[in-house]
């Protein structure tokens, strides 16, 4: 469906674009695959149903939209609303050179963290992946990471393992591993999912400390932890960890 801008570029102008490309029978399956129902880690979100390069598309000439314009996107019920405020957040923080520009949309990232609207694995990825390189050679990096991570808030956490990303694309791993041990017996498994994705990746720059840390926790770590942290390992590797692995 093509989308007409004569409108003024808003979030009630982006919101409304979405809701044209709503389809209802997607929505039911996002319903299921996030994880929607009650006690569930979704519980209560609500979907239009589009998919996400559907969503990226309509989003372009909405690139610059203002801070309370995205705020407005982050409280809608709508799972797409939020999604598409976090991707144009960090289009912004990417193509921004002014260091005070990147401090602002960073800190409103945290912002939108805090009033939980950052809720789901799909809204923390898109924007903590991205977003992680504003603490690059930051001083207080660590001390902010562990405030997420010691919330005990499930999406606090899983924005804190996912802020190293480009810690780690620098070579910059103590947070990983900072967090890695804070969080490695987690009970959820989303959390699980994210600390062994981390260790992968920061396993891909320094294997030997990788293998460190598994030789302290390979026996007591959630198994999915383990199975997504060795995952570039060879299978002979692999299987010889997992041997070791209690749970």
């Amino acid at each position: 469906m093509k989308i007409s801008h004569e409108s003024p570029i808003s979030a009630d102008a982006l919101m409304g674009d979405l809701v044209q490309l709503a389809n209802p029978r997607f929505a039911t399956d996002l319903l299921w695959f996030f994880k929607t129902g009650p006690g569930e880690y979704g519980e209560g979100d609500e979907f239009l149903g589009i998919k996400v390069p559907v969503i990226r598309q309509a989003i372009k000439p909405y690139r610059e939209l203002a801070a309370d314009q995205l705020e407005q996107l982050m409280q809608s019920r709508f799972h797409e609303h939020r999604f598409a405020a976090l991707v144009i957040l960090v289009a912004q923080f990417e193509r921004a050179k002014d260091p005070d520009i990147q401090q602002s949309l960073f800190e409103l990232y945290l912002h939108f963290v805090d009033l939980g609207q950052v809720n789901n694995w799909d809204l923390v990825d898109v924007s903590a992946s991205k977003l992680g390189a504003y603490l690059i050679g930051k001083p207080f990096a660590n001390d902010l990471l562990l405030e997420l991570a010691k919330t005990k808030k499930l999406w606090h956490q899983r924005v804190a393992v996912i802020l190293t990303f480009p810690l780690i694309r620098q070579y910059e791993l103590d947070q990983t591993f900072m967090l890695a041990n804070l969080l490695v017996d987690h009970e959820h498994d989303l959390i699980n999912k994210a600390v062994g994705w981390m260790l992968r990746e920061a396993g891909l720059r320094d294997g030997r400390r990788l293998r460190g840390f598994l030789e302290e926790h390979a026996a007591t770590m959630p198994r999915t932890c383990l199975r997504y942290s060795i995952e570039k390992f060879s299978e002979k590797e692999r299987k010889d960890w997992l041997s070791r692995s209690a749970r």
